[in-house]
């Protein structure tokens, strides 16, 4: 069987959107708190980025739907969470069923570009075990995400040969074989010895890379160069940067623009140390996570992760200032995120995962160039916003028919132009399939065994572990989740609402996507009248 290109979407005739262009862009790992718009901690300031939320509206409270790349960037790209598209971990293809952000902007007749990372994996083996097929943009879209390549670059290992941005280094005169491992990430010692970037106790060294020739400038001048290419025709454009993701390995000047004393510490306590709950007490064990328990480790890495994130701020000024020149802030909407945050050594761990907020929550801005959104620029939102209310904020902004049949997110644009003050959601939701991890192994759990899930209202977090007992926090009493309250007897009630609420909350997912609503409408108790089938009667 031939999969065919999508029709058009519904809705043609309808009055033009002031949004002709959308540029998505996504940091990696990058946490809200390591900008000053989200008031960081430290001395890091990020002028650009702030001047992107003086101009927009920042989400103050941005949650993905789960702090790892792959799922998160699934939910971001599909608008529904891990439970509905079924990508629980990295490199878990994507099920074939499954709907991007590329194929909704393909019914329109538009493409979706990407220029940089996604983590995506398509689904080949259940394609080819069902005989089906795709030619052309169709098949692009299947192999791809939904996305159209200007440059996919998922970095964090070295590039194949044929990748732009190797022929770019090798052009350059960087290492011809292995110019990522060797220049991108890699360091000189004082003695002239090599210093791989994989180990963190040579985060400080500078990368042997040029900040010219680095992953954030190269992206960059790729966009910009695309954005002018395409004239006055309308685009989108997922600009999709590796950084500040681990290696921790910055090019000169950042590598060195902060220090220790710059850098806020990580937010732990001795009882989360001592008494923890079973599943963050096995977290605590991997490798990452014991060390950044020590002191040394994190005072290394936290001012290059700094660095990294200024050398981001810097480049997205040059961007900004691009667009401003060429008259495209008039008529582009900006999506500015990340996929999930870095605890670097918060509550004794490393990498991300837990549900912690320096994992979970994730900066959010949005600039919208319609008039209707003046009132609202500078605006901070205080509702809880979710990753996957991206897609249907882009297809809102373009004039396209949102699927709520499929989509689980909601649209942001009452909140940029004004139209609805309240929030946008009750609560947002995270899940943690963690048995891929060391963890489980540690808990002895079977591979179905491992689920995690998280309720977050504003002031309480809600967490529940298969198998093991809940953990709840009070976000507006412990901001730096500290002391768990499950066992108190006082936590009882709280954690009864919590749980039912993430039990409602599951059966309402859009799990029937082969129908719309208006059609499950339509064949409510039409039996007789559709089939002239008559049930039971007497």
């Amino acid at each position: 069987m031939n999969i065919q290109a999508p029709t058009a979407l519904s809705g043609e005739g309808a009055p033009a959107s002031p949004v002709r262009n959308v540029l998505f862009i996504m940091c990696d790992q990058l946490r809200a708190d390591a900008l000053s718009c989200y008031g960081a901690a430290g001395a890091l300031r990020t002028p650009n980025i702030d001047r992107l939320a003086r101009q927009g509206v920042r989400f103050e409270r941005a949650y993905v739907s789960s702090a790892v790349c792959g799922p998160s960037r699934t939910s971001y790209y599909t608008g529904r969470y891990p439970s509905s598209h079924r990508v629980t971990w990295n490199r878990v293809p994507m099920p074939a069923d499954e709907w991007s952000l590329g194929d909704y902007l393909a019914q329109a007749g538009r493409d979706c570009w990407l220029l940089g990372k996604t983590h995506f994996v398509p689904d080949r083996k259940g394609l080819a075990a069902r005989g089906l097929s795709a030619e052309g943009a169709a098949r692009e879209r299947l192999d791809e995400g939904g996305f159209k390549v200007l440059e996919r670059y998922d970095g964090h290992f070295e590039m194949e040969p044929g990748s732009a941005y190797r022929d770019y280094l090798v052009a350059r005169g960087y290492d011809r074989e292995r110019p990522w491992e060797r220049d991108v990430i890699g360091s000189d010692h004082a003695d002239g010895s090599f210093a791989t970037g994989w180990l963190l106790r040579h985060a400080g060294l500078p990368a042997r890379v040029a900040e010219r020739d680095s992953e954030t400038a190269y992206l960059t001048d790729r966009a910009m160069a695309f954005i002018d290419a395409q004239g006055e025709a309308p685009w989108v454009l997922h600009l999709s940067y590796i950084k500040p993701h681990w290696p921790y390995k910055a090019p000169a000047p950042y590598h060195d623009m902060f220090t220790a004393a710059d850098a806020a510490p990580p937010l732990r306590g001795r009882e989360e140390r001592e008494r923890p709950h079973p599943v963050h007490a096995a977290y605590q064990r991997h490798e990452e996570s014991l060390s950044f328990a020590q002191d040394e480790v994190w005072q290394a890495v936290r001012p290059v992760y700094m660095g990294l994130v200024k050398q981001i701020d810097d480049h997205i000024g040059r961007l900004l200032d691009h667009l401003e020149r060429s008259g495209r802030m008039r008529d582009t909407m900006i999506v500015f995120c990340s996929d999930h945050g870095d605890l670097q050594g918060d509550h004794w761990l490393g990498e991300k995962e837990y549900f912690f907020e320096g994992a979970v929550r994730v900066p959010l801005i949005v600039y919208d160039p319609a008039g209707e959104a003046d009132a609202r620029r500078g605006h901070t939102a205080a509702g809880i916003a979710e990753c996957v209310d991206v897609v249907p904020t882009i297809l809102d902004a373009l004039g396209l028919e949102i699927p709520a049949h499929r989509v689980e997110g909601r649209s942001l644009l009452a909140a940029t132009r004004g139209r609805d003050a309240g929030p946008v959601r009750e609560f947002a939701v995270g899940f943690l399939d963690y048995a891929y991890r060391e963890a489980r192994l540690f808990l002895e759990r079977g591979v179905t065994e491992c689920g995690g899930m998280m309720l977050a209202d504003g002031r309480y977090k809600y967490l529940y572990w298969q198998g093991f007992r809940p953990q709840l926090f009070d976000l507006r009493d412990d901001p730096h989740e500290l002391r768990d309250l499950a066992a108190e007897a006082r936590a009882a009630p709280v954690l009864k609402r919590m749980g039912e609420a993430l039990c409602e909350w599951n059966w309402q997912r859009s799990r029937r996507c082969t129908e719309t609503f208006e059609q499950v409408r339509a064949r409510t108790h039409a039996h007789e009248r559709m089939m002239n089938i008559v049930i039971g009667r007497w």
